[in-house]
């Protein structure tokens, strides 16, 4: 049986003039269109090819070798393109649109709009189906992260304590105002590390590594950046903080124990106006 909404390993059973058949198992043979045939690649019967599995306008399994931007279990942000009775619909990079349902809302959304969805096949139906609704997805069990762990984010919205982002596809994660240096939005896609594990299960990021070993990076960043300058940089501890984070992209506090540290090394001074190499 032929995995909805996922990519598949299928073998060619038949070819024709308008596509090949696809051997689906319980699902009988399901059409590769002509035109999503690789270029190049002389297909037999007994071929395999690595296709993903959807639905066509009147409901029949098709395949297509397209790439779509998310896949059944994921996560991403997609744009509206059309919103009607049924519900609303999404470019998600294939021909026939990602439905969501308005039920499957969680704030009203205009045609243009972005929003942060989680996709899986309606039971019922076996229809690819997005929801705004993230929450049921995401695993409420403890996270099994270290601090200082490197993982991937997809930012989904701001609040007043700073932006709610999804780890790894998995839990709930929180970068804090005071970590944001850098223009962030709902679909933004980043790098974080964890912060953080409370004891309430909550999972603090940042944006930077954490610990010595931020310390060290920021500190090499500022001996380059001293030497690129041709040996003094007019930031110091008297600097606003918006000008250190335009700079080295970090809080003004961590700025200064870098450059704290490297003066106890006696690597540079630190002036008034600015920090030279010693």
């Amino acid at each position: 049986m032929a995995l909805i909404g996922r990519y598949n390993s299928l073998q060619v059973a038949k070819l024709a003039d308008f596509g090949l058949f696809l051997d689906g198992g319980s699902d009988g043979e399901i059409l590769l269109p002509k035109r999503y045939i690789p270029k190049g690649e002389p297909c037999e019967v007994g071929d395999w090819l690595n296709v993903f599995i959807y639905l066509d306008s009147e409901d029949r399994l098709i395949a297509t070798t397209e790439k779509p931007r998310v896949q059944v279990g994921g996560f991403a942000s997609l744009k509206v393109v059309d919103i009607n009775r049924v519900g609303l619909f999404f470019d998600w990079g294939l021909p026939k649109d990602l439905l969501m349902p308005h039920s499957e809302e969680k704030r009203p959304l205009q045609v243009g709009d972005y929003c942060v969805v989680h996709v899986y096949l309606d039971p019922r139906t076996r229809r690819i189906t997005a929801t705004a609704r993230l929450d049921r997805y995401l695993d409420k069990t403890a996270a099994d992260y270290r601090v200082g762990q490197e993982v991937d984010l997809l930012v989904v919205e701001q609040t007043d304590l700073g932006f709610k982002a999804i780890i790894d596809g998995k839990h709930w994660g929180l970068i804090h105002k005071n970590e944001v240096f850098k223009f962030l939005r709902g679909g933004s896609q980043e790098k974080g590390f964890i912060k953080e594990l409370r004891d309430d299960g909550k999972i603090s990021l940042s944006l930077q590594p954490v610990g010595q070993q931020a310390r060290d990076q920021l500190s090499e960043q500022i001996l380059t950046a001293l030497r690129d300058a041709g040996g003094r940089l007019a930031l110091s501890d008297k600097s606003p903080p918006e000008a250190i984070s335009k700079a080295f992209g970090v809080s003004k506090g961590n700025f200064k124990k870098a450059i704290g540290g490297l003066f106890r090394q006696g690597l540079i001074v630190i002036r008034e106006d600015g920090i030279e190499l010693a």
